[in-house]
């Protein structure tokens, strides 16, 4: 009986310790990803690396299991790039960087945001393509891009998000249409509105 307590504690103590592990990761993340930022109006003056995990940070919102699930910095004043490890943030369900002056291109890591819902990039500096991982995000629902400085042609991989509702892409240098036929086809994503 004493060993099957013990057991059952033990893994218990793993579990919890499994779980620290896991948010001290997106701490680390998202702690490089502010090193790389300059922060002129101090929003994040509150993402120190020393906390257990990023959940007591402004701007950030967790579940209950302590994993980062928003990251919301519109209009924050914030510039600099995007790192790839972003990609990491597996339980991310919403990115706001919106009106913002970032820079540099969208990493095609995003691509790996499998319970992403909304990707708000939009009036920024940002350069480059639209990454076509982009289209392997199946929970995606909202995708503004608009106001940057992305070029090429727009994936046809974006034609596979069927849960999309909303799509703006506009005010940037692209030189193809929305590839939304197969999209279109769903009734979920019959009512997309494209701008």
């Amino acid at each position: 009986m004493a060993a099957q307590t013990g057991a059952v504690l033990l893994l218990v103590g793993l579990l919890a310790l499994a779980t620290m592990a896991s948010s001290n990761t997106e701490g680390d993340i998202l702690y490089s990803q502010r090193q790389v930022w300059k922060d002129p109006n101090n929003v994040l003056t509150s993402w120190d690396p020393t906390l257990v995990n990023p959940c007591t940070w402004f701007h950030v919102t967790c579940n209950l299991d302590n994993s980062v699930t928003r990251v919301d910095l519109g209009h924050a004043g914030i510039s600099g790039t995007l790192i790839p490890q972003l990609g990491q943030l597996k339980n991310l369900q919403y990115l706001e960087l919106y009106g913002n002056n970032m820079s540099g291109p969208i990493p095609t890591t995003l691509g790996n945001l499998t319970r992403l819902v909304s990707l708000d990039l939009y009036d920024n500096h940002l350069t480059g393509v639209i990454p076509s991982s982009l289209g392997a995000v199946g929970t995606l629902r909202f995708l503004r891009l608009h106001g940057n400085k992305l070029a090429g042609s727009i994936p046809a991989s974006l034609g596979r998000l069927t849960k999309l509702v909303e799509l703006e892409l506009q005010e940037n240098m692209l030189s193809s249409t929305v590839p939304l036929e197969e999209c279109r086809q769903e009734q979920s994503c019959r009512h997309c509105h494209i701008i």
